[in-house]
């Protein structure tokens, strides 16, 4: 049997439904979903088997107007993701319809997409809306753009999924796979088990809170009675910010600390000690070193 193997980068508006669609996809959490807008920062990889093929999903940064310096490195990192690609899905939510976001996409699309990406357009969420509806805004964004195919999906619910994957897979250049067959993302455990905290910390908190910090993981230990001591700090902005962090005896962190510590038990299929830390560090976001650890490019915030 012949190998199909290649990049699918999923682009769109923060919270079209890019994380949700690739964790399905791929079958397992591997981007962090929240209701808040611009959770995903770095380009997270998913990776998705169906039949002979294997379906590397880039999950790239929502597309908005960048205002700081992280905004821009994750705008940059989100074009150049889908530059690279082989195939472009473009999702679009079904009851927003044309936003001024995603009429600034389709003319990044022309401008940042080589013509020899392929590019299709999938209406997601399509359960909040009515028909008619969804089939005026397919004819209106296929006048806008010359897009390949147009799917119409609910990533949540799960609704045209099945035939979108199988369209991918046929689609896709012949080619040996990249990774071994039982791996599902190419992001190092140890950013993932920081994206976890980051999304359990971006639940519990409020405002522009979540988006002036940062995890890392420090040290992962594996241990000999086959569980795993993780160390991370999280990195906030001012003094005033880890008071709220920590929250009243400690609560917050605790809570935080627990919500993690279990999804991170049932995704390593291991017992796992989460140790957390809190450190204020006012100039994280001008801090190139922070952005490695995100995946991300400093320079491309300049």
């Amino acid at each position: 049997m012949t190998r199909h193997c290649g990049f699918v980068a999923l682009i769109g508006e923060p919270n079209a439904g890019k994380s949700t669609l690739l964790n399905r996809m791929v079958g397992a959490k591997v981007s962090i979903v929240t209701h808040k807008v611009q959770t995903t920062r770095a380009r997270i990889r998913g990776i998705a088997l169906e039949g002979e093929s294997q379906i590397v999903f880039v999950d790239t940064p929502g597309l908005f107007r960048p205002r700081r310096r992280l905004d821009r490195a994750m705008v940059s990192a989100a074009w150049s993701g889908a530059a690279d690609a082989d195939l472009v899905l473009f999702l679009v939510e079904a009851h927003r319809g044309i936003s001024e976001g995603v009429k600034a996409i389709l003319e990044g699309l022309a401008e940042h997409i080589p013509s020899t990406v392929r590019v299709s357009l999938v209406i997601n969420k399509i359960d909040k809306t009515q028909s008619e509806k969804l089939l005026q805004l397919t004819s209106e964004l296929n006048k806008m753009y010359n897009f390949e195919n147009t799917f119409m999906i609910s990533a949540e619910k799960g609704f045209g999924v099945g035939e979108l994957k199988s369209w991918l897979a046929g689609a896709l250049p012949e080619g040996p796979w990249h990774y071994p067959e039982d791996q599902i993302a190419d992001a190092p455990l140890r950013q993932i088990a920081a994206e976890i905290t980051r999304e359990k910390l971006t639940l519990r908190l409020h405002q522009e809170l979540p988006y002036q910090l940062t995890v890392e993981t420090e040290n992962w230990e594996d241990r000999k009675d086959g569980s795993v001591r993780i160390d991370q700090m999280i990195y906030v902005m001012r003094s005033g910010h880890k008071g709220i962090l920590l929250g009243p005896k400690g609560a917050t962190i605790k809570g935080v600390s627990m919500d993690a510590r279990q999804e991170l038990t049932e995704f390593l299929d291991r017992k796992v000690h989460l140790f957390l830390q809190v450190k204020v560090r006012p100039n994280w976001l001008e801090d190139k070193e922070r952005y490695s650890e995100m995946g991300l490019n400093f320079k491309d915030g300049d």
